[in-house]
């Protein structure tokens, strides 16, 4: 189940800050940034604040739970992933979202040129909001072995701690 509710009023007067992360499938990589900054989110005390869903710029997945290999190397550090489904980006979400973040350049590329001219948000690489971390790129783990997924998860960590200080910060959560 994804979150698609974003930039709405709150019943406490306050706005909703919308994040959307963003891979080529929507079952390896973006998958696994929702479910992780899910939780940190609802254990921080903000899932009325924020709201986190996923997607995929292809279309090759809609409907598909994520990869096996993802929610299992999730599942080992506490993560359930098995609520969400791919879906890919559609124009909407540069509505809905002030948070768009791609897992990788191409993405982004894709994103870009998806972009309305009146979207007013922030459209990045999620490893921008990482801690000491050399790459800008999430890899993708999808052909590779089981390293791989702890390698993304180890990244998707250190992004989703920096990306929620950063909220805290900006939207005075």
């Amino acid at each position: 189940m994804n979150t698609t509710r974003a930039r709405g009023q709150q019943a406490d007067g306050y706005q909703q800050v919308g994040v959307l992360f963003v891979c080529l499938g929507n079952i390896c990589r973006s998958p696994t940034a929702h479910g992780v900054f899910q939780q940190l989110v609802e254990q921080r005390g903000f899932a009325q604040r924020i709201a986190v869903d996923s997607c995929g710029t292809g279309d090759w997945h809609i409907g598909h739970a994520p990869d096996k290999r993802s929610a299992a190397a999730a599942r080992q550090r506490g993560y359930d992933l098995s609520p969400l489904r791919a879906r890919q980006v559609e124009a909407d979400d540069f509505r809905r979202f002030d948070y768009i973040l791609a897992m990788d350049a191409n993405n982004l590329r894709d994103l870009e040129r998806m972009r309305p001219s009146d979207f007013r948000g922030e459209l990045a690489l999620f490893l921008d909001y990482a801690d000491g971390v050399a790459s800008r790129e999430v890899p993708d783990p999808y052909y590779g072995g089981p390293d791989g997924f702890d390698e993304v998860l180890d990244l998707v960590e250190n992004a989703a701690a920096g990306l929620l200080q950063r909220l805290i910060v900006a939207h005075r959560l």
